[in-house]
């Protein structure tokens, strides 16, 4: 089941945290780096984002997340993470499937993620998703960009 998640529940914060942090560890050995923003979130640095979360629960709990922004016709999205127990269980693709199905007028996705994360490569792939670039954001980190359009 997936529902939008409230940044003002506490409890909602430290899920987030918890799983964003269990994800983005993984993220951080495929990539080799841990300098990933995210594993440096706190509950106040996740509620000031400014983005909008939907979580994937399973078996009561918080399995997966995804959060994005829409400005103007462009839909971004930040963060899409999965607990490592969770993993290949099509969990990530039913997240953007959502947000992709619910971005109203929206005319393009746009994402990006570590270049040598060749899982979410895949996955942005097989969802439709064009590489449109790729930059070093940090020494010895690059990430590659993707876009699909609506």
């Amino acid at each position: 089941m997936i529902r939008d998640l409230d940044l003002s529940d506490e409890r909602q914060v430290l899920e987030i945290l918890s799983l964003q942090d269990a994800s983005y560890a993984v993220e951080a050995e495929l990539i080799g780096t841990f300098d990933i923003p995210p594993l440096k979130d706190t509950g106040d640095t996740l509620r000031r984002c400014g983005e909008t979360f939907c979580g994937f629960f399973a078996e009561g709990r918080l399995a997966g997340a995804i959060s994005y922004k829409i400005e103007g016709d462009v839909l971004d999205i930040h963060r899409l993470v999965v607990h490592p127990e969770r993993f290949r269980k099509g969990i990530a693709r039913t997240l953007v499937k959502h947000v992709e199905k619910n971005a109203g007028t929206v005319e393009r996705i746009v994402v990006s993620t570590g270049t040598k994360n060749f899982p979410a490569r895949r996955l942005y792939r097989s969802l439709g998703f064009e590489e449109t670039g790729e930059a070093e954001v940090a020494p010895g980190l690059r990430v590659t960009f993707f876009e699909k359009p609506l």
